[in-house]
């Protein structure tokens, strides 16, 4: 169940923002948890002999960590009833010192509408940066509140 109460929550709610780091280590894990080890997640050289500016991260990693703002805020993964993106631009994550970090995802969001009042539900949209640059659009999640 949701923490949010759904009467104590207007259009233009604006959500915590949240950075996340991102690193070669952290894309490790994630292709070993998605099964995806495409070299494109973890190869440079071969990164950019396909055309991108270095190893990306997964989408779905990007996409995953955009609706932990919405799923820290309500409380409830389980309120989640609907996300989608698009993938606008990738998250470059270049090889950096052990410490340091290589890339930021920045996510912020806000309540964008009131969908239905009987079953409590609020579209929130999402934004996500990397390096000042859109990486999600039209990130938006259908969430029913308490």
């Amino acid at each position: 169940m949701s923490r949010i109460a759904y009467a104590d929550v207007e259009v233009g709610t604006e959500l915590p923002g949240q950075v996340f780091p991102v690193d070669r280590a952290t894309l490790v894990h994630y292709a070993g948890a998605s099964l995806d080890f495409n070299p494109i997640h973890w190869n440079e050289r071969f990164a950019v002999e396909v055309g991108l500016p270095n190893v990306i991260a997964h989408g779905m990693f990007t996409m995953a960590e955009a609706i932990r703002v919405v799923t820290d805020w309500v409380g409830d993964p389980g309120a989640v009833l609907e996300y989608g993106v698009r993938f606008t631009r990738p998250v470059p994550v270049p090889d950096v010192p052990a410490g340091e970090v290589a890339a930021e995802i920045e996510v912020s969001a806000k309540v964008a509408a009131r969908l239905d009042d009987e079953q409590r539900t609020v579209r929130v949209d999402l934004t996500a940066l990397s390096g000042g640059q859109k990486v999600l659009g039209q990130a938006r999640a259908v969430v029913r509140l308490g």
